[in-house]
């Protein structure tokens, strides 16, 4: 990953073709078709409360995301559709938390992270369906920082606390950065 470079100014605001907001390739921010395009599908029974109905029809679901081997699941509906759609949530969200994506020198924000940005505060609820997309894009940029959360938030156009908080949104994505951080000899950040 080439290493994240001083931002000063407004230079953050641009990238080298002037003006043109990079476009997200984490697979958390496909949309359902495409990531489901690149997923193992697989059904099974789950046990626990639920009577018959549980027992006998194969209502789990298990997505693999091929390309990284990112799994998550869901069985705790009746519905195997509706199942399917919270195990995609889910695998967004560990895509955003396990995987990350080189991001390019000049620009780091996306148009989706411009659109969220408002008066250098993020505003994305985690239960919004932008959320993963939101952090994966997030950690992506910090982690391509060297985990320095400051110079990140430079580059993505808000305060620090606000990124932070905006991490600890979903507490695996703020445990994943602490142990990175912890492993290097960096202080833990808190929310």
């Amino acid at each position: 990953m080439p290493p994240c470079r001083a931002m000063t100014g407004l230079d953050f605001l641009f990238d080298d073709d002037q003006t043109r907001a990079r476009v997200c390739t984490h697979p958390a921010c496909l949309d359902p078709q495409d990531l489901l395009a690149q997923c193992r599908i697989t059904r099974g029974r789950t046990t626990g409360p639920g009577g018959q109905h549980r027992n006998k029809t194969e209502t789990l679901v298990e997505l693999r995301h091929e390309p990284t081997g990112v799994c998550a699941q869901a069985g705790e509906r009746r519905s195997p559709e509706i199942n399917k759609k919270v195990a995609l949530r889910r695998l967004r969200l560990a895509l955003a938390v396990e995987h990350r994506q080189p991001v390019p020198d000049g620009e780091a924000r996306t148009a989706l992270w411009m659109r969220r940005i408002r008066n250098r505060r993020i505003v994305c609820s985690p239960r919004h369906a932008d959320f993963p997309a939101m952090l994966a894009q997030a950690m992506d940029v910090v982690y391509a920082c060297d985990l320095d959360v400051k110079r990140a938030a430079v580059r993505l156009g808000c305060s620090m606390s606000q990124l932070v908080r905006f991490i600890a949104r979903h507490p695996p994505a703020l445990d994943r950065l602490n142990a990175d951080r912890k492993a290097r000899g960096l202080r833990v950040l808190h929310a």
